[in-house]
């Protein structure tokens, strides 16, 4: 899974580094398709679907500013100012690796720039909450407290969650991004979880595209879209998709089983 996680990083950092003004999302899903050929890796997310009749087309979703999550790619032209998520999944050897990135392209709007600080904060206070023994919950707990910690309010989405990973890429428990009360599944070492908290600036109400797949904010509102594939060791944490394992962000919970 490790190795999946980091081809998974690889792609992302090419596909937000080639998102520019005048770049469709297409051509930024090309740039995941090439990554994932050179190391040999497969899709997660290609034809994804398809045993209900409507496999997803691309190798990464590619959602900008109402375009929540799933997002197609396709002949969208990026724009100045635009708030770009890109979800990118990978397995080497029949193991999965998943994570996603929010940027912006071109000129920053201050708002846009703290959606996306909150929700990358509310990521790493789930990731954090992790411990053997633990609970789901206690996960779902961490990230829904930051997220009303924050100065301005925004939108969890309700409908999508974190979800466990490993042979599969959508893996039992899930992992919702408020609390719920109510028994959750136990944590327990070698458990591997997608966390990935989804906020907007207005409401959480969503709506489906014709398409089948793309989810937009029902009014309206631009969301942020951060995820990382995290494991628990015997002493600690390893983000599987993330380049330096997490260590960055986890302090004394920082515990790699290799380099």
């Amino acid at each position: 899974m490790r190795r999946a996680g980091l081809v998974v990083a690889e792609g992302l950092a090419a596909m937000c580094g080639a998102a520019a003004v005048g770049v469709t999302t297409g051509e930024l899903d090309a740039v995941g398709r090439e990554v994932l050929a050179r190391n040999g890796a497969i899709s997660s997310f290609l034809n994804y679907g398809e045993d209900w009749g409507n496999g997803f087309p691309g190798v990464a979703c590619i959602s900008v500013n109402e375009e929540l999550v799933h997002g197609v790619p396709g002949e969208r032209v990026l724009r100045d100012g635009d708030v770009v998520s890109i979800d990118f999944g990978a397995i080497v050897e029949g193991w999965h690796g998943d994570a996603a990135r929010t940027i912006i392209v071109g000129t920053p709007d201050e708002a846009d720039l703290a959606l996306i600080d909150a929700t990358r904060d509310a990521m790493w206070a789930g990731a954090l909450a992790m411990r053997p023994e633990g609970r789901v919950g206690d996960v779902s707990r961490a990230i829904e407290e930051h997220v009303k910690s924050l100065p301005r309010r925004y939108g969890t989405l309700k409908e999508y969650t974190g979800h466990g990973i490993g042979s599969e890429m959508h893996m039992e428990p899930d992992v919702p991004n408020w609390h719920r009360r109510r028994p959750t599944p136990r944590l327990t070492v070698g458990m591997a979880l997608a966390i990935e908290p989804m906020l907007t600036r207005g409401l959480h109400q969503t709506l489906e595209l014709d398409d089948g797949w793309t989810v937009i904010s029902r009014d309206g509102s631009r969301g942020a879209h951060w995820e990382n594939t995290v494991a628990i060791t015997e002493r600690g944490l390893w983000v599987l998709t993330e380049p330096d394992g997490g260590e960055a962000s986890l302090g004394d919970r920082f515990d790699p089983l290799a380099d």
